[in-house]
């Protein structure tokens, strides 16, 4: 690349509709990293991809380029291939704690980094905080070790995990580019490659409570995504689910791991089994652990079945210093203020609109308006209907958990715009549209 290059000259490539070569997209983004280029020519620059987008050799050569901006786990020393799994972000979505001990008894070797949640999205981190003496951060040693041993490990990203894309995220949440998919799948990806895992499996949600509110849009952010990866020799698949509805029924952190602990002992919603049965098949065939999803989903039947995942649940959470008769003993604490939400009518669930009961669930006091809100582990609500289950008047549709009468009334008013009732059984969404590799 000519060493006279200027910022300048990449954004108006960028705006004309052309292509940078690697050496430019590293040149911008170690410039950005380091402080040398400054906020409102990257701001223009991400404008110019919004409207122009990027060929896919472009968000691959920026993908690795984040990637390598910070810290990159060398999870080599476990011996073994270890598989990710990354959700898009949905309500009641706690199918991480589920799939890893499931996928780990199967054979397999899981080391994840997670995220707190923002808004109405719950984080996996939040999740295992809300367990009395749970660690979330161990070092790259311990990390790696406890791999070896018991084939699990779920830790809080690094602070210096792609700083890049820190950067970037930030500046494009306030100058309206977050929604371009060369950079919402850059993003997405270049934590999973710094994270050092060889398999990768995305699941990439769609309707009221995700981010990609349609299929189609879903579709095509998965296929960007899966093309980076196995790009990179990582390999890759992305399944599509339906979030138009909650997963599972429970929303809030200890709600939500009360539920995964229903789930690993044969219980739980039917939904959020379903989809850790697709997801976590899956992380078996990249883990290359079985030859095909059938395989995969049968051996996870068995570890169900057999209580083995269960065991490795509890072989996790002791591993990582949490307290095991919280967990086994379900003592784990639910904020005392509590109300059910009645039906005013007879008939089915026809809708339960799943960004609205994230909202609710924030506003009880399990979610965070900004990073530095904190969160009640305790708060949440259930659905005791959902979408298709027939209600009679005067039963409870949904029960709400909070410390503050306040929220409670303001939870109990926001949950009559939630909830639709009908005389006609509902048509639904199936969970699992379909699978991209």
């Amino acid at each position: 690349m000519k060493k006279d290059v200027r910022m300048v000259d990449l954004i108006e490539q960028k705006r004309d509709g052309k292509a940078h070569s690697r050496a430019e997209i590293r040149w911008l983004i170690n410039g950005y990293t380091a402080g040398d280029i400054p906020d409102y020519q990257i701001a223009a620059w991400a404008m110019a991809v919004f409207f122009r987008g990027m060929t896919p050799e472009e968000t691959v050569e920026l993908t690795v380029a984040m990637a390598e901006s910070g810290e990159m786990l060398d999870l080599s020393a476990i011996g073994r291939r270890c598989v990710d799994k990354h959700s898009t972000g949905g309500v009641g979505d706690k199918t991480t704690l589920l799939l890893g001990p499931m996928v780990a008894a199967c054979g397999a070797s899981v080391a994840k980094m997670s995220g707190r949640g923002l808004g109405h999205t719950g984080g996996t981190i939040d999740k295992l905080e809300g367990i009395p003496g749970f660690r979330v951060e161990l070092s790259q040693t311990e990390f790696v070790e406890q791999v070896q041993r018991i084939g699990l490990a779920l830790i809080a990203q690094s602070g210096n995990l792609t700083p890049a894309d820190k950067k970037l995220y930030a500046l494009r949440d306030v100058t309206a580019t977050v929604n371009s998919l060369p950079l919402i799948a850059s993003s997405v990806m270049s934590k999973k490659i710094a994270a050092g895992a060889q398999g990768i499996v995305l699941d990439v949600k769609y309707g009221a409570g995700a981010f990609m509110k349609t299929l189609a849009g879903a579709r095509n952010l998965a296929a960007v995504m899966v093309n980076i990866g196995n790009s990179l020799q990582r390999k890759t698949t992305a399944v599509l689910s339906d979030m138009n509805q909650p997963l599972g029924r429970a929303v809030g952190n200890n709600l939500e791991v009360l539920e995964v602990i229903d789930a690993l002992q044969g219980e739980g919603p039917e939904d959020l089994r379903t989809i850790c049965l697709e997801l976590g098949a899956w992380m078996l065939v990249n883990a290359e652990t079985v030859a095909d999803a059938a395989e995969g989903k049968e051996r996870l039947r068995q570890v169900l079945a057999d209580g083995s995942a269960w065991r490795k649940f509890l072989a996790f959470i002791e591993a990582q210093g949490g307290r095991l008769a919280a967990v086994t003993e379900r003592k784990l604490e639910i904020a005392p203020l509590t109300a059910a939400f009645l039906a005013k009518e007879t008939g089915y669930v026809q809708e339960v609109d799943a960004q609205k009961i994230g909202r609710l669930a924030m506003i009880l006091g399990a979610g965070r308006e900004t990073k530095e809100s904190l969160i009640d582990y305790g708060a949440g609500l259930i659905l005791t209907r959902k979408p298709g289950e027939w209600v009679e008047q005067g039963q409870p549709v949904l029960q709400l958990y909070t410390r503050d009468a306040q929220k409670l009334d303001q939870g109990l008013q926001l949950a009559a715009a939630i909830i639709r009732i009908g005389q006609e059984q509902p048509t639904l969404s199936p969970l699992i549209a379909e699978v991209v590799q």
